[in-house]
């Protein structure tokens, strides 16, 4: 059981995330990021299968096969394309919903923030492209939202953080993403 270093650790994260956002053009928003993270459903498992270098909901489910934490997590913060699944009364299937643009700006940030924190000293801009392309094969995401969210994750690696976070700023909408 680690509660310092994982309240550390969601701390250092949530702070990168509010800086991530304001630069984005989100930054009320991303005041509230991530806030379930400090409740006992959440902490307690993060606190007690924290690792540092990895989401702590890595190695619950590796023990038990799910995560009570992110089950929790993912149904309460609206930058996690998970939390955009919903019944389709035609197909009579649940199905991935068109994420609105400005919780992919924060999914975006997100990201980046996770990489930075996790991956430490040896973080690079090409990391959250990389971490992205490695389990895009698997993932229950819109297409429309999947697209928007790795053309700016191509961008931040060819084009660095300051170019891609003033671009991000702009878009308002999907469709206009090519400023």
């Amino acid at each position: 059981m680690h509660p310092i270093k994982h309240f550390l650790t969601i701390t250092h994260h949530r702070h990168k995330v509010i800086a991530h956002c304001f630069r984005a053009g989100i930054g009320f928003q991303g005041l509230f990021h991530d806030l379930s993270k400090y409740t006992l459903t959440e902490f307690i498992p993060g606190a007690k299968y924290y690792q540092g270098d990895r989401s702590p909901n890595e190695k619950e489910r590796e023990l038990y096969g799910y995560s009570s934490a992110w089950i929790h997590h993912k149904g309460r913060n609206r930058h996690h394309f998970e939390y955009w699944n919903d019944y389709n009364p035609k197909t009579k299937r649940i199905e991935a919903v068109r994420m609105p643009v400005k919780y992919v700006k924060e999914m975006f940030c997100d990201r980046v923030a996770a990489s930075k924190i996790y991956q430490g000293k040896n973080f690079n801009i090409a990391h959250p492209i990389k971490y992205f392309e490695k389990g895009k094969a698997t993932r229950f995401i819109h297409k429309d939202t999947s697209d928007l969210l790795e053309g700016w994750l191509i961008m931040l690696a060819e084009k660095g953080e300051k170019e891609t976070f003033k671009y991000i700023r702009k878009v308002k909408d999907y469709g206009n993403e090519n400023l």
